[in-house]
């Protein structure tokens, strides 16, 4: 029977999220977009894409920059921006009801399967409350807006990711490039959209992260017989599936840079060999980093656990050689025999899954998996360095 403490505590994990809450949420919410703001997502993918979207495929249709016109880089032909604003956005969007939905059962997991003790039951809660408290923090969320206006456009895109030529978006000058009335809305509310959304993503994974951090230094009553080989925290690797998606956006963001800079500027996929391989690196980090943190427990349980069940299993080898090996005990009952075996066979079962347990609460499969949605965006690329049948009998080769 469950007493008052671990209900309320059950209570408080219920409310755990990384996305329900802060000023824009509220915002949208309020503006009806929709009422529930997270879980019709759809309709929030659908206005807002369009606000960031379709008035710049109208002011360039106006301006005559839609499909040619005097410039290299025509609106309808730049991939960055349809990859940025009809895919990235919208992944970045749907990722909030995945994560809402996947984190909120990983946390109660820590209580479902007794990892918090009674009397560290309050630490757990007030980890759980500190999120609340970051997520809905206002002032956070307006220096991420200062941070993309102030870095975000006027540095690392103006000075990095835009185009040196002739676009939709602007033209060189001498006094610098010139801005279209189709740039103006670009630079100033299309990008600055994408940018706060990811921004404010890099917010709430810092937040998990510290919230790793927290309950990591929570001494956890781990199992080191756990066959998940983490002493029971294998449920920590499904919050990776639930962050897939964002692993996904950030190779499509990326994908839409190296496309444009292929097809307008002449460059080759093999040039940017150590920017994929970057990208790859630092997703890893972001989603799977926090794991390690338990790293230290695990590796404590693993050892405890090799000495206590090395000595059980070392007593029990004893006293079986003792009676039946070494003694001069006649065997009276093979059953009795066959039991006590059968005992010291689980035990050796047991003591080889804590010889095998990892030092984080995932596999290489699950590296390998986010590795490969990290880049499959970039995949199809492939096909400016061959044709699509020789492309797909390397896949062939490979597969079989």
């Amino acid at each position: 029977m469950s007493n008052p403490t671990e209900i309320q505590s059950e209570k408080n994990t219920h409310d755990f999220s990384l996305v329900v809450g802060g000023p824009f949420y509220n915002l949208i919410r309020w503006a009806h977009l929709p009422n529930n703001a997270l879980m019709i997502v759809h309709k929030r993918i659908i206005i807002l894409s369009l606000i960031a979207w379709l008035p710049l495929l109208v002011l360039t249709a106006l301006e005559g920059h839609l499909l040619s016109g005097n410039v290299s880089v025509p609106f309808l032909l730049d991939f960055e921006a349809h990859i940025r604003f009809l895919l990235v956005m919208p992944l970045l969007i749907f990722a909030e009801l995945v994560v809402h939905r996947r984190m909120n059962g990983v946390i109660q997991q820590f209580q479902v399967r007794k990892l918090i003790t009674e009397i560290d039951i309050p630490r757990f809660e007030a980890a759980c409350k500190s999120v609340s408290r970051l997520r809905n923090s206002a002032a956070a969320e307006a220096l991420l807006i200062a941070f993309v206006y102030g870095v975000g456009i006027f540095i690392v895109w103006r000075h990095y990711l835009a185009i040196d030529a002739a676009t939709w978006y602007a033209t060189p000058a001498v006094e610098g490039s010139k801005l279209s009335f189709a740039g103006m809305w670009y630079v100033f509310v299309s990008l600055p959209m994408v940018q706060f959304l990811l921004c404010r993503w890099y917010y709430r994974l810092f937040i998990w992260a510290r919230f790793i951090w927290q309950v990591s230094r929570i001494p956890l009553s781990l199992i080191p017989t756990h066959p998940d080989r983490v002493g029971g925290l294998g449920f920590l690797a499904t919050a990776v599936d639930g962050l897939i998606i964002l692993a996904v956006a950030h190779g499509a963001l990326v994908a839409g840079t190296i496309a444009n800079q292929i097809f307008f500027l002449d460059s080759t996929l093999p040039e940017f060999k150590e920017e994929i391989i970057s990208l790859v690196i630092f997703v890893q980090c972001l989603i799977i980093g926090p794991l390690f943190m338990f790293a230290s427990q695990l590796t404590a349980t693993k050892w405890k656990g090799v000495i206590e069940y090395g000595a059980l299993y070392a007593r029990n080898m004893r006293e079986l050689d003792d009676r039946y090996i070494r003694g001069d005990t006649p065997v009276k009952d093979p059953m009795v025999a066959i039991n006590e075996i059968q005992t010291i066979s689980d035990l050796d079962g047991g003591y080889q899954v804590i010889q095998s347990m990892r030092f984080a609460p995932f596999t290489w499969k699950t590296m390998l998996y986010l590795a490969v949605m990290t880049l499959s965006p970039i995949v199809p690329l492939l096909l400016t360095m061959m044709p699509f049948e020789e492309l797909l009998n390397m896949f062939f080769s490979i597969l079989f």
